[in-house]
């Protein structure tokens, strides 16, 4: 069922979801370890933060 009221904050949530799931190791969890997962998902969100950004060098 569609709900016009709850669908603009799930489409937020679904992108923020997706995006980083970009980097192949994370969408296929390649990453067997807890810290080498955290840290691509780190880089992987400074990467796209950066290209987002508004500021142009």
């Amino acid at each position: 069922m569609f709900d016009a009221e709850a669908y603009p904050g799930r489409d937020i949530v679904e992108r923020c979801f997706y995006r980083p799931q970009q980097f192949r190791a994370l969408a296929t969890r390649f990453t067997k370890r807890a810290a080498y997962f955290r840290s691509v998902l780190a880089i992987a969100t400074i990467i796209l933060r950066l290209r987002d950004s508004p500021h142009t060098a």
